[in-house]
């Protein structure tokens, strides 16, 4: 069976955009020395519920401290410096734990960082953000948190990295191709 250019340039096409989306689900957090969860304005007041999903791999359960920072990329930081309590039996093996955090208000959350500190570990599967001027958001984890240090995501400056000009990036490859297609 004999393919014609235009079928191989569209199935390119095709596996480049699909490489590209691979890249943004493959990628894992990183450790940020530089992070500075003292930046934060207060602009207004805002409600977001943060949804963390345990892995089943994790720990039983943690007397770690948890501490979370995220944003947008105008700087607009929200911070909750605990929100562990082992009473409470937050973060085992397994759950979903809900979180309300009040903070200045923002845009399209961007970033996330963790902070953990103590003896147990801590393996977030996912964390999803809702916000009231943003759509959810999930950073996806599914490693051990390292100890004493900002651990995270950020997707704000990077447009190789951005799920949304990824997406956006992809689509432009397939309408490209189709277009290629139909001329050829």
């Amino acid at each position: 069976m004999k393919m014609s250019k235009a079928a191989i340039v569209f199935l390119y096409f095709g596996f480049i955009s699909i490489l590209c989306e691979a890249k943004w689900i493959r990628e894992k957090p990183q450790a940020s020395e530089s992070f500075n969860v003292s930046y934060i304005q207060n602009l207004g007041s805002c409600s977001y519920s943060v949804v963390f999903t345990t892995s089943c791999s994790s720990t039983a359960y943690t007397r770690d401290q948890i501490s979370i920072a995220f944003g947008d990329a105008y700087g607009n930081q929200i911070y909750a410096p605990r929100l562990d309590d082992p009473s409470s039996m937050a973060f085992e093996r397994c759950s979903s734990d809900t979180f309300e955090i009040k903070g200045p208000c923002a845009y399209q959350i961007c970033y996330v960082y963790l902070y953990r500190t103590g003896p147990d570990g801590w393996k977030p599967d996912t964390v999803k953000i809702y916000g009231y001027n943003s759509k959810a958001v999930t950073f996806y984890y599914n490693i051990f948190i390292p100890g004493d240090i900002w651990y995270g995501f950020n997707y704000c400056n990077s447009a190789s990295s951005s799920p949304r000009r990824i997406g956006q990036m992809s689509h432009l490859l397939v309408i490209l191709s189709f277009v290629f297609f139909a001329l050829v």
